[in-house]
Protein backbone atom coordinates (compact mmCIF):
# COMPACT_ATOMS: atom_id res chain seq x y z
CA UNK A 1 0.00 0.00 0.00
CA UNK A 2 1.20 3.47 -0.75
CA UNK A 3 0.62 6.60 1.32
CA UNK A 4 -2.31 7.74 -0.82
CA UNK A 5 -4.32 4.58 0.00
CA UNK A 6 -3.52 5.00 3.70
CA UNK A 7 -4.68 8.65 3.69
CA UNK A 8 -7.91 7.74 1.86
CA UNK A 9 -8.74 5.15 4.49
CA UNK A 10 -8.33 7.59 7.42
CA UNK A 11 -11.24 9.61 8.77
CA UNK A 12 -11.41 13.38 8.65
CA UNK A 13 -10.79 13.65 12.42
CA UNK A 14 -7.59 11.62 12.17
CA UNK A 15 -6.38 13.66 9.21
CA UNK A 16 -7.15 16.86 11.13
CA UNK A 17 -5.07 15.63 14.11
CA UNK A 18 -2.18 14.74 11.83
CA UNK A 19 -2.32 18.18 10.20
CA UNK A 20 -2.34 19.89 13.61
CA UNK A 21 0.63 17.79 14.75
CA UNK A 22 2.60 18.67 11.60
CA UNK A 23 1.85 22.40 12.00
CA UNK A 24 2.79 22.27 15.69
CA UNK A 25 6.06 20.52 14.88
CA UNK A 26 6.84 23.13 12.22
CA UNK A 27 6.14 25.99 14.67
CA UNK A 28 8.38 24.40 17.32
CA UNK A 29 11.19 23.97 14.81
CA UNK A 30 10.88 27.58 13.66
CA UNK A 31 10.88 29.04 17.16
CA UNK A 32 13.83 26.92 18.23
CA UNK A 33 15.73 28.15 15.17
CA UNK A 34 14.92 31.77 16.03
CA UNK A 35 16.12 31.37 19.60
CA UNK A 36 19.46 30.07 18.32
CA UNK A 37 19.79 33.09 16.04
CA UNK A 38 18.93 35.55 18.82
CA UNK A 39 22.06 34.85 20.90
CA UNK A 40 24.48 37.66 21.63
CA UNK A 41 27.55 38.00 19.47
CA UNK A 42 30.32 35.90 20.96
CA UNK A 43 33.64 37.60 21.72
CA UNK A 44 36.51 36.41 19.55
CA UNK A 45 39.40 37.97 21.42
CA UNK A 46 41.20 36.13 24.16
CA UNK A 47 42.35 39.40 25.76
CA UNK A 48 39.58 40.93 27.93
CA UNK A 49 41.14 44.41 27.69
CA UNK A 50 41.01 44.32 23.88
CA UNK A 51 37.46 42.94 24.01
CA UNK A 52 36.28 45.65 26.42
CA UNK A 53 37.79 48.36 24.22
CA UNK A 54 36.23 46.76 21.15
CA UNK A 55 32.79 46.78 22.78
CA UNK A 56 33.17 50.46 23.72
CA UNK A 57 34.11 51.41 20.18
CA UNK A 58 31.56 49.09 18.54
CA UNK A 59 28.68 50.57 20.57
CA UNK A 60 29.25 53.87 18.75
CA UNK A 61 29.38 52.28 15.29
CA UNK A 62 26.41 51.30 13.13
CA UNK A 63 26.17 47.90 11.48
CA UNK A 64 26.23 48.55 7.75
CA UNK A 65 23.90 45.61 7.05
CA UNK A 66 21.36 45.90 9.86
CA UNK A 67 21.50 49.73 10.07
CA UNK A 68 19.40 49.85 13.24
CA UNK A 69 21.84 47.87 15.37
CA UNK A 70 25.21 48.75 16.75
CA UNK A 71 28.23 46.90 15.49
CA UNK A 72 28.59 45.34 18.94
CA UNK A 73 25.17 43.66 18.89
CA UNK A 74 24.86 42.76 15.22
CA UNK A 75 25.19 39.15 14.09
CA UNK A 76 25.71 39.92 10.40
CA UNK A 77 28.76 38.48 8.68
CA UNK A 78 29.96 41.97 7.72
CA UNK A 79 29.70 43.02 11.36
CA UNK A 80 31.91 40.06 12.33
CA UNK A 81 34.43 41.17 9.71
CA UNK A 82 34.35 44.76 10.97
CA UNK A 83 34.80 43.62 14.57
CA UNK A 84 37.82 41.56 13.47
CA UNK A 85 39.18 44.62 11.67
CA UNK A 86 38.68 46.79 14.76
CA UNK A 87 40.38 44.12 16.92
CA UNK A 88 43.38 44.09 14.60
CA UNK A 89 43.56 47.90 14.71
CA UNK A 90 43.38 47.82 18.52
CA UNK A 91 46.16 45.23 18.66
CA UNK A 92 48.19 47.38 16.24
CA UNK A 93 48.10 50.16 18.84
CA UNK A 94 45.69 52.55 17.09
CA UNK A 95 43.72 54.99 19.24
CA UNK A 96 39.92 55.06 19.30
CA UNK A 97 39.87 58.22 17.18
CA UNK A 98 42.23 56.69 14.63
CA UNK A 99 39.98 53.63 14.39
CA UNK A 100 36.86 55.78 13.90
CA UNK A 101 38.68 57.91 11.30
CA UNK A 102 39.73 54.76 9.44
CA UNK A 103 36.16 53.41 9.39
CA UNK A 104 34.69 56.79 8.34
CA UNK A 105 37.22 57.09 5.52
CA UNK A 106 36.25 53.64 4.33
CA UNK A 107 32.44 53.66 4.90
CA UNK A 108 31.50 57.33 5.33
CA UNK A 109 29.78 59.14 8.20
CA UNK A 110 26.94 56.63 8.08
CA UNK A 111 28.99 54.16 10.11
CA UNK A 112 28.86 56.50 13.14
CA UNK A 113 25.79 56.78 15.36
CA UNK A 114 26.85 60.32 16.26
CA UNK A 115 28.61 61.83 13.26
CA UNK A 116 30.55 65.06 13.70
CA UNK A 117 28.73 68.34 13.09
CA UNK A 118 29.94 69.57 9.70
CA UNK A 119 28.26 71.02 6.60
CA UNK A 120 27.61 67.55 5.20
CA UNK A 121 25.70 66.51 8.33
CA UNK A 122 23.85 69.77 9.10
CA UNK A 123 20.59 68.28 7.82
CA UNK A 124 20.96 65.34 10.16
CA UNK A 125 21.68 67.46 13.20
CA UNK A 126 19.47 70.50 12.60
CA UNK A 127 16.80 69.12 10.25
CA UNK A 128 14.41 67.89 12.97
CA UNK A 129 14.49 71.28 14.73
CA UNK A 130 13.88 73.06 11.43
CA UNK A 131 10.90 70.83 10.66
CA UNK A 132 9.53 71.48 14.17
CA UNK A 133 9.90 75.25 13.77
CA UNK A 134 8.27 75.19 10.32
CA UNK A 135 5.39 73.13 11.69
CA UNK A 136 4.87 75.58 14.56
CA UNK A 137 5.03 78.52 12.14
CA UNK A 138 2.37 77.03 9.84
CA UNK A 139 0.19 76.06 12.82
CA UNK A 140 0.39 79.64 14.12
CA UNK A 141 -0.48 81.03 10.67
CA UNK A 142 -3.44 78.65 10.35
CA UNK A 143 -4.79 79.55 13.80
CA UNK A 144 -4.31 83.26 13.10
CA UNK A 145 -6.20 83.01 9.77
CA UNK A 146 -8.95 80.98 11.39
CA UNK A 147 -9.34 83.54 14.15
CA UNK A 148 -9.57 86.38 11.61
CA UNK A 149 -12.64 84.92 9.87
CA UNK A 150 -15.96 85.96 11.39
CA UNK A 151 -17.39 83.29 13.63
CA UNK A 152 -20.97 83.64 12.32
CA UNK A 153 -20.42 84.38 8.64
CA UNK A 154 -23.54 82.40 7.64
CA UNK A 155 -26.01 84.45 9.71
CA UNK A 156 -29.41 85.04 8.17
CA UNK A 157 -30.41 88.46 6.95
CA UNK A 158 -33.54 90.01 8.55
CA UNK A 159 -35.61 89.22 5.42
CA UNK A 160 -34.46 85.56 5.44
CA UNK A 161 -35.20 85.26 9.17
CA UNK A 162 -38.72 86.66 8.70
CA UNK A 163 -39.39 84.27 5.85
CA UNK A 164 -38.06 81.32 7.92
CA UNK A 165 -40.31 82.32 10.85
CA UNK A 166 -43.29 82.46 8.52
CA UNK A 167 -42.54 78.99 7.17
CA UNK A 168 -42.15 77.56 10.70
CA UNK A 169 -45.44 79.13 11.84
CA UNK A 170 -47.30 77.56 8.89
CA UNK A 171 -46.24 74.07 9.92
Amino acid sequence: MNIWHILKSLSFAVLWRILKAVVLAWVVMQTSTLSVLADEAKPLAEDPVVEARLVDIAQELRCLVCQNESLASSRADLADDLRREVRSLIKAGKSDDEIRTFLVSRYGDFVLYRPKVKPLTYGLWFGPFLVLLLGLFFLFQHLKARQATPANSTALSPEERARLDAILKEK
